[in-house]
């Protein structure tokens, strides 16, 4: 897979909806419930963090959900991407980029959203043929000012933003020229999905799904 076409199926899949879910799921019997309600309340891209022993099994689950484009975060090696797209995963987010992740990426077919915070950083991709990125981490790298700021000089460049977002400033993001969608785990959060509350985090993806880009 080559650049291009990596960012032109990432830009596609961050078209789906507003929000990517950002999801840090523990307990593999979470997963089928939990993105089923999310496909309903209509955020069908969902990222599932590696940061937790379940999550290549709750990648595998979620895949079986109808509607939904499951993707792996937290990719930093190699090996994570051979992981995640056995697992089923779609798509790649990563915090940051580094030439041996973006070979095995390409080399495994997996579209990537890799991580950059600044211009030099976003220069870099793009100059490999990377033109959708993660903005990482958001609101610490100055937030919608900073992301505006870069779009000046960088408008061929669009972003996912993610760390930091949520329902109080997503739309201050999401109204730039050069974002697309936003990554946030406002909903689904972690004390609903161990209560097994599907029907109040479909309501908080139905909220979420009707944010303006």
């Amino acid at each position: 897979m080559t650049p291009q076409d990596a960012s032109r199926q990432a830009r596609e899949i961050c078209g789906l909806a507003p929000i990517v879910p950002v999801l840090v799921v523990k307990d593999a019997g979470h997963a089928r419930p939990l993105a089923e309600a999310l496909v309903a309340g209509g955020l069908p891209a969902l990222e599932v963090t590696l940061r937790t022993p379940a999550a290549l099994e709750v990648i595998s689950e979620m895949a079986k959900v109808p509607g939904g484009v499951v993707g792996a975060g937290t990719l930093v090696t190699p090996q994570d991407v051979k992981n995640a797209k056995a697992a089923g995963a779609k798509f790649g987010v990563s915090p940051g980029a580094t030439d041996a992740l973006l070979d095995a990426c390409e080399a495994e077919d997996l579209p990537l959203l890799a991580g950059a915070a600044t211009a030099s950083e976003a220069m870099r991709l793009f100059e490999r043929g990377y033109d959708v990125l993660k903005f990482f981490p958001a609101e610490a790298s100055g937030g919608a000012p900073a992301l505006k700021a870069i779009g000046g000089p960088l408008p061929q460049i669009s972003f996912c933003p993610t760390g930091g977002v949520s329902p109080k400033n997503a739309e201050s993001y999401l109204s730039l020229p050069n974002v697309i969608c936003a990554g946030g785990s406002w909903v689904a959060p972690a004390d609903m999905v161990l209560a097994g509350d599907w029907t109040g985090i479909e309501a908080l993806a139905q909220e979420a799904s009707t944010l303006k880009v």
